[in-house]
This record gives structure tokens, C-alpha cells and sequence, in this order.
């Protein structure tokens, strides 16, 4: 079981470990040990996780989320099996740790005085500019 909160743990059933070789440095380490882990969160059809939550987790999950409702984390940074599991377990239950936390509502605000006359003032000099572009006139 992998506890989130207090209230919210992941069950065993929900996760699937798959073990693989890594790439990068490790010399012969790397042809003969599957040490990469790949976390397999069956987060669609968990019972512990609540419907706005699992949205939330969807949106940050981005391209971690597959067709099926799964989200999928997948380390290699170390040598160690056990060390690239523990390290999964823990963005896991982080990105879940995120998601419980509703984004706070955008307060609308206008525009300052000082930033509308700065911008009236930018657009004037930047016209300025544009117009010097203009052909030159060959009769002075």
C-alpha cells in the first residue's frame, strides 16, 4: 500500500511494476540488470481517489496518461532496482499530492493607470519608428 495522505493510500492492486533494462552509462550493468521501472497507476478505476482529483490529475499528468485511464511513471536514474522503485513510488504519490490541492480561482483585475499610459507610450514610440521606415521623398 502506498499511503498519499492520511485518508487517501493506493492499494497494491491498483499499481503494476514492470522491470526493464536502462539506457545510458553503467557499462555491462546496464546489458544484464533490468534495473528501469515502469509504474503502472490504474488511476481511472481506483476506488481511492475522488472524481475532481482524478481530473486534476489527468491535466497533470500531460502525455503520462494513456487511452485506458492509466498513468505510467518510469525511472532510471540509478544503478539500483530497488532505489528507481522507491524513486517511482515517490512521483507517484507527489503527483497525486498536487492533484488534491484545487488550483486557486483567478481574481479578475484591471490595468493600473501607470501600466495603460506605459503601453500608450510604447505603441506611440514604436509607431514613430515604424513610420521613419517610410520611402524618403526625393523633391527636398
Amino acid at each position: 500500500m502506498l499511503r498519499i495522505t492520511k485518508d487517501i493510500a493506493i492499494e497494491d492492486w491498483e499499481l503494476t511494476e514492470t522491470f526493464m533494462r536502462a539506457s545510458g552509462p553503467g557499462g555491462q550493468n546496464v546489458n544484464k540488470v533490468s534495473s528501469a521501472v515502469e509504474l503502472r497507476f490504474e488511476a481511472e478505476r481506483s476506488p481511492s481517489l475522488p472524481g475532481p482529483v482524478k481530473t486534476r490529475l489527468r491535466r497533470l499528468a500531460g502525455r503520462r496518461w494513456t487511452n485506458e485511464g492509466a498513468l505510467v511513471i518510469q525511472c532510471d536514474e540509478t544503478r539500483s532496482q530497488a532505489r528507481n522503485r522507491d524513486i517511482a513510488r515517490d512521483r507517484l504519490a507527489e503527483l497525486v499530492r498536487r492533484a488534491l490541492t484545487p488550483p486557486k480561482r483567478r481574481i479578475p483585475t484591471r490595468p493600473t493607470l501607470g501600466s495603460k499610459k506605459r503601453r500608450l507610450k510604447e505603441k506611440k514610440v514604436r509607431g514613430e519608428v515604424k513610420a521613419l521606415r517610410g520611402k524618403v521623398d526625393p523633391k527636398t
